[in-house]
């Protein structure tokens, strides 16, 4: 059994078709997972109305009325009925195959991991006929056909086992940083870190970025991604974009090349994405 947690933006226009696709897509999970929806945003708490959703308001928020993620995964700890714990951004689809890859990690018998793994970025600009017996088999062919996969820098999600992450800096939620503190934090702390990407497809549904004044760039290099990196002890590129694991369908392997190597491999991905980012408004 999962316990997802997210913080949503408003559900309006694409936003609300995104999001909702999002978290029907893990209501859908079996076994059905816990979900909660943190945060005030209009709509919020009519989405969380269905079962198994929770709607959590009142989330801690900056200055600027950005809410911090250091509250959610607090609260999370605290309200999580079960021992693994999923944070997702609210726009990450996910099919049953993340199931199956908790399963293959406990398996391994660790005390504690951190599961991670690279979004592949698609477009949907309608809400999924979740109604349809085919609407699992008609996306995962989509995607796979029209999908990118994202660079090794970009983590919408996490996947961990309590205690870890029950205090964090007071990070602010949907800009840069705090993502690859959240991997080199576990490796400080000897944590296995997995790469799932193999064998786990979360699915990135693009959208703009006309909620931050500067566009797609003000979210890794605006003030609050500045102020998230030095909460974070810098942009942790390198050492936060890195696992020591790597979970295939013959099971897990052990890295063994130097960390700097992988990412360098993932450059020209990285340079893409900060064009992608420029290009955004």
């Amino acid at each position: 059994m999962l316990t997802i947690f997210t913080i949503c933006k408003p559900f309006l226009g694409h936003s609300h078709i995104i999001q909702y696709n999002a978290v029907k897509s893990w209501t859908l999970l079996k076994p059905r997972p816990q979900i909660i929806l943190f945060g005030d945003e209009p709509g919020t708490a009519q989405v969380a109305d269905q079962p198994g959703v929770q709607h959590v308001p009142g989330l801690k928020c900056n200055q600027n009325g950005t809410p911090l993620l250091n509250d959610a995964f607090y609260q999370a700890h605290h309200l999580a009925k079960n021992d693994v714990l999923v944070y997702a951004n609210a726009d990450i689809i996910f099919f049953n195959d993340i199931v199956s890859a908790i399963k293959q990690v406990q398996s391994a018998s660790f005390e504690q991991f951190l599961i991670i793994g690279r979004r592949t970025n698609f477009t949907l600009t309608e809400p999924i006929d979740f109604e349809s017996k085919n609407w699992e088999e008609q996306l995962r062919f989509s995607v796979a056909t029209k999908g990118l996969l994202g660079a090794v820098v970009c983590k919408d999600y996490f996947v961990f086992t309590k205690p870890l992450y029950t205090a964090i800096p007071e990070f602010v939620v949907g800009r840069g940083n705090w993502d690859n503190w959240m991997v080199a934090q576990a490796h400080r702390q000897k944590t296995p870190v997995i790469d799932a990407t193999p064998v786990l497809t979360a699915v990135h549904q693009n959208h703009n970025y006309a909620h931050l004044d500067g566009g797609g760039m003000a979210s890794v290099m605006g003030l609050e991604a500045r102020q998230n990196a030095e909460l974070g002890g810098g942009m942790n590129l390198v050492h936060g974009s890195a696992s020591n694991w790597q979970l295939t369908a013959d099971g897990l392997k052990r890295k063994r090349l130097p960390v700097l190597i992988y990412f360098l491999l993932d450059l020209p991905r990285f340079f893409q994405l900060l064009r992608y980012l420029f290009s955004l408004r």
